[in-house]
């Protein structure tokens, strides 16, 4: 297979798992690395064994086909219209935007220049979100008719040196974590009807406990408690909480209830985990995921546990993907509906009125085991 010349824009942390990941696939070959601050890109690049380049040089170099934009989110829609007009495919963290304009825009912009178009989170086609998409599509809890999905904790001040974006607009759990628990929604349900929510705070501003501005304060500006209801094209209606205010919970990240049984899926921020089905009111029991290389785990955590980390799978079936003339799994249409989701939740919070969603998307295609071994070196 030829190898796609990869280039990445943003040289924060996240670009070290990309950079350390990519080498798992025959279709990637990262060439180089820019940043607005040159210094990091440099180190970046030392590290790693690529070559340093400007934001501009990057975008001219002949030896790129595709950029990854690992910017900050408010700056994702410049860069990536600004790499799909440098004649390049682009494939961005999440959230893809932070409008449902921009968007549009870059669905427009992509189709308009014949390119491709991605975003992560690619986390969905891990080993255990695709066993519980198979049990799904083999009828083995029947229709899904309904489902819990939550994501909460005390935020991230007692942790993250540096918190503050996660509190201003564009960010909070909604627009933070919510990619990841919307889009595998969507690749196990469907596409959205419409949502409603009510969203809050608990605190003005919140204090930072660890690293170099311990107790320092950052102000609250968008909602960090949010409770909503989505509503699938397929019928299907979901609970979703997501919150930064909350010490401790019981619930699960993700239950799945349908006319035959009921599932529960474990936490879409991660590519392996359990998934537990019962047929009925009959035992929950493991679902096997046939070996699915990206449930294999592969990384050990701060903690000593054992994880499976294949970021980059999502970049890797976009480069297949446009060899082999098919659509990709982390396709911008889906991206763009989950923007449509996420924003709509928080616009219902506001307004306090149901919002019909504007999009749609097909399911993205389902990644047997043997189709994700085709995608590894």
């Amino acid at each position: 297979m030829t190898k796609l010349g990869i280039g990445i824009i943003g040289c924060g942390n996240i670009s070290a798992s990309y950079l350390r990941l990519a080498p798992l696939f025959k279709a990637l070959e990262v060439r180089a690395v820019a940043d607005i601050n040159h210094d990091s890109a440099k180190a970046r690049a030392a590290e790693f064994g690529v070559r340093a380049e400007s934001v501009e040089g990057l975008l001219k170099a002949g030896d790129i086909d595709m950029v990854v934009n690992l910017t900050i989110p408010a700056a994702h829609y410049d860069i990536t219209r600004s790499i799909l007009q440098a004649g390049k495919h682009a494939y961005s963290e999440k959230p893809v935007v932070l409008t449902l304009d921009e968007g549009k825009a870059i669905q427009e912009l992509a189709a308009a220049k014949g390119l491709r178009a991605g975003s992560a989170p690619d986390t969905f086609m891990g080993g255990a979100h695709q066993a519980a998409r198979a049990a799904i599509d083999a009828g083995k809890i029947g229709r899904i008719i309904g489902g819990t999905c939550h994501v909460m904790s005390r935020g991230m001040e007692h942790w993250h040196p540096n918190p503050d974006f996660f509190f201003l607009p564009g960010a909070g759990p909604i627009l933070d974590l919510g990619p990841y628990y919307v889009t595998n929604l969507i690749q196990l349900i469907g596409p959205v009807r419409a949502v409603t929510a009510m969203t809050g705070s608990a605190f003005a501003e919140r204090t930072i406990t660890n690293g170099p501005r311990n107790g320092e304060k950052v102000p609250v500006k968008t909602p960090t408690n949010i409770h909503a209801v989505l509503e699938f094209q397929n019928g299907a209606i979901v609970e979703m909480g997501a919150s930064w205010d909350v010490w401790k919970n019981s619930h699960r990240n993700m239950e799945l209830y349908g006319t035959e049984g009921s599932m529960y899926v474990p936490d879409p921020n991660f590519f392996g985990g359990e998934v537990l089905a019962s047929e009925r009111d009959g035992e929950m029991k493991a679902i096997d995921d046939s070996g699915h290389p990206f449930g294999v785990p592969n990384q050990q955590m701060q903690d000593g546990r054992n994880m499976a980390n294949y970021r980059c799978a999502g970049l890797a079936d976009m480069a297949s993907a446009i060899a082999e003339g098919r659509q990709h799994r982390c396709n911008i249409d889906v991206a763009v509906h989950a923007v449509d989701v996420m924003t709509g939740i928080l616009k219902s919070g506001e307004t306090r009125k149901w919002v019909d969603m504007t999009t749609t998307c097909d399911r993205p295609a389902a990644l047997s085991p043997a189709e994700a071994r085709a995608l590894m070196v």
